[in-house]
């Protein structure tokens, strides 16, 4: 699913208006589109105690369409409308739907009542998308209204929350916190990325007649948010006629003396997300605790050096025949002997390979396939950029590394991206801070290589799926154990669950992330 720039939305509006649907229109559709989700969520509307927040411009639009759908329709216990401009400010369609309100006798107020504060539910259409800047003025105070003067209610934003900026993760002051947001058409970039993204809540994309070809098929826009139908087809049954040889054998070059875990959790990742034949090979030392963890790891003994790594002298290119894909660098240890290693099979290997950990160096993909999955301290190391550089302009750092080394990245943290080397960027919407726990990307980097070994020609969708089920699983386990007590291999616990989840929301469009 596109993600849009608020000049982008502004393209797609202007577009749909020129191609016959008046923008009156759009905007009654927009208000629908609340109301449906205000009905489905806080059922029944008849005993709710509304307030609805109104700017002046086209979001205001929206919200006076909201409540006169829900004083003609529902007639809630109390519906109250405040408007935070005076009559005269009210322009186009706005002004058209403020005289419709008034005509279904529905009355607006300039100021909250003592009963309006009673509300139950709050629906805030102060300020649009086409806002830029902090937000002032009586904007601004009926933000602050919506944050701590409605002590019993549940927020709903109108297509983003007021003072949200649209095209940035960052805030750029003040903004209203909702529980639930519908927007329309497409995601905007403030809200899936963080630390935004917190303050959306429930995110709901809802179309409102813009044709999806008026931006889903415009290739200029490179930022997607992952949804399960982008993967569904690696999620369908496998045919009765396949064997362990069919999905794959992967090999995972990783761990050793003292880090044998991160190896046996990448191998084991890779099981578990289908691959038909996992071999771990690693130091010679740690090979038996590798092979205690799980009976259906294959593993291969290797050559180590003085700090019982595997050596540089060991020839990778033997046992990469035969494998789908080659994943490295969990429990390697920094040394010497594993850059080494890592950059000659970079060089010499032709099947895809995952990089992580210890093995991540900035190595260019030179048209193979090569996926880096560093967190932003790597990302720091691989860019000659502080952490705080990165994380201050994720997708841009995400963006120019991907293309620039012609490799697949995947930064992780709280809105996982992953850039691909025609500069796309998908942003992954699942994840829970109880991810925050070692192991982690161990298990991350085999998901990867599983799905990788069973659709190399699917690639993009199985480095997306395995990021997204990732996080999804994360959030299940998350939910049953608690978020402190969550371990890296409950991922794997609730890789099932997750799976068949995402199965089931591939068949829910317009909910990127529903849970």
């Amino acid at each position: 699913m596109k993600v849009l720039t608020a000049a982008e939305m502004r393209a797609v509006d202007r577009r749909t208006i020129e191609s016959g649907i008046p923008g009156i229109v759009l905007m009654e559709n927009a208000g629908h589109r609340v109301v449906e989700f205000l009905e489905k969520r806080f059922a029944p509307l008849a005993g709710q105690r509304i307030a609805i927040l109104c700017g002046k411009g086209n979001n205001g639009g929206d919200g006076m369409v909201i409540a006169r759908q829900l004083a003609t329709r529902f007639r809630p216990q109390s519906l109250d409308v405040v408007l935070y401009a005076s009559p005269e400010e009210l322009k186009g369609e706005a002004a058209a739907n403020f005289e419709m309100l008034r005509a279904c006798g529905c009355a607006l107020a300039g100021e909250i009542s003592p009963r309006a504060r009673l509300a139950s539910l709050v629906i805030d259409a102060l300020l649009g998308t086409g806002v830029s800047g902090p937000a002032a003025g009586r904007s601004l105070e009926g933000i602050r209204e919506i944050n701590i003067g409605f002590p019993l209610a549940k927020v709903v934003a109108v297509d983003i929350p007021s003072g949200m900026p649209s095209d940035s993760g960052e805030p750029a002051g003040e903004f209203a916190r909702a529980d639930a947001t519908v927007t329309f058409t497409a995601p905007k970039v403030g809200q899936v990325l963080a630390p935004n993204c917190d303050c959306v809540g429930e995110l709901v994309v809802a179309p409102i007649g813009s044709p999806p070809a008026l931006y889903e098929d415009d290739d200029a826009l490179f930022l997607s948010l992952i949804e399960p139908r982008m993967f569904a087809g690696l999620l369908e049954p496998r045919p009765p006629s396949g064997h362990k040889g069919t999905f794959g054998h992967v090999l995972v070059a990783a761990g050793s003396r003292g880090k044998t875990g991160a190896a046996a959790m990448a191998g084991l990742a890779a099981l578990r997300a289908g691959a038909g034949l996992v071999t771990v090979a690693s130091s010679h030392s740690a090979i038996p605790i590798i092979a205690a963890h799980a009976p259906e790891l294959m593993t291969e003994p290797l050559a180590e050096n003085e700090s019982g790594g595997i050596s540089r002298d060991v020839s990778l290119e033997r046992l990469a025949q035969g494998k789908t894909v080659i994943a490295m660098g969990p429990g390697m240890g920094r040394h010497p002997d594993t850059e080494a290693l890592v950059r000659r099979a970079a060089a010499r290997l032709e099947q895809p390979m995952v990089i992580d950990a210890d093995a991540l160096d900035p190595i260019p993909g030179n048209g193979k396939l090569r996926v880096l999955t560093p967190h932003p301290g790597e990302m720091a190391t691989l860019t000659g950029k502080s952490t705080a550089e990165v994380q201050r302009d994720r997708v841009g750092a995400t963006r120019r590394f991907a293309m620039e080394q012609g490799v697949v990245l995947v930064l992780k943290g709280q809105r996982t991206l992953i850039g691909f080397p025609d500069g796309t960027v998908w942003i992954n919407p699942t994840g829970t801070p109880a991810l925050g726990t070692g192991g982690s990307g161990d298990v991350l980097t085999g998901l990867i290589a599983g799905l990788l070994a069973q659709f190399p020609q699917e690639w993009r969708q199985a480095v997306g799926a395995a990021v997204y089920l990732a996080g999804l699983a994360g959030e299940l386990g998350a939910r049953e154990l608690g978020e402190k007590c969550l371990i890296a291999t409950d991922t794997l616990r609730f890789l099932p669950k997750a799976m068949e989840r995402a199965r089931e929301n591939a068949g829910c469009p317009g909910l990127p992330h529903c849970l």
